[in-house]
């Protein structure tokens, strides 16, 4: 028995449509899938620069307290570094927060402040000749420009990763899904150029 004509163009309609439906959803979990990795990668390269500020932080105690054993005389130094590591202990920031330019520029601020207080006490070392070859002392300068270092480096994979997240949010027509969906733009890490060098000392 013959199909009908009219049966026969309703069926095709119908194929097309439901094979346009399908690439339609296959489109739109592809581009939200991908919108996820990289969100999930910014979330992961911004825990890698906290770790490294974090040995930083965890470092300065037993830098100052070495120091300070040789260099008593040296109180506003020490306060200094004590207050900047406060402060940067008082900024957290989260994997929600990373779109928040203003609290990000905030812990920012925090890091540089502290870099340059940690700069200001490692030249001090100059002026003492015993700190120069105290071994615990000379191990936790090491262990802090080689920390210094990898915040760099962490530093710049984090921008990169936003980047490539931002792009793809921003770009036509997967905007429209990072839209519907929630995907917004991440801030970047935009420190000073003075900010981004080891904390050095020249013996």
């Amino acid at each position: 028995m013959k199909m009908k004509k009219g049966t026969i163009i309703a069926l095709v309609v119908a194929a097309i449509l439901l094979i346009g439906v399908f690439s339609m959803y296959s489109w739109y979990k592809n581009t939200y899938n991908g919108f996820v990795t990289m969100n999930e990668g910014v979330t992961s390269a911004w825990s890698q620069v906290e770790n490294q500020y974090q040995r930083r932080y965890d470092l300065i105690p037993n830098l100052v307290n070495t120091v300070k054993g040789a260099a008593e005389f040296e109180k506003g130094t020490f306060t200094a570094v004590t207050e900047a590591r406060a402060k940067v202990g008082q900024i957290q920031i989260n994997a929600n927060d990373l779109g928040n330019p203003q609290l990000l520029q905030q812990f920012q601020a925090a890091q540089e402040n502290l870099s340059g207080a940690l700069s200001r006490l490692l030249v001090t070392v100059e002026n003492y000749p015993t700190l120069k070859a105290n071994e615990n002392f000379l191990s936790l300068q090491a262990q802090l420009e080689g920390t210094e270092n990898r915040i760099s480096v962490e530093r710049r994979k984090f921008n990169q990763a936003v980047q490539s997240y931002n792009t793809s949010i921003k770009l036509f027509p997967a905007s429209i899904i990072a839209g519907m969906s929630g995907f917004s733009e991440k801030a970047y890490f935009q420190a000073a150029a003075d900010a981004q060098q080891t904390p050095k000392v020249e013996f």
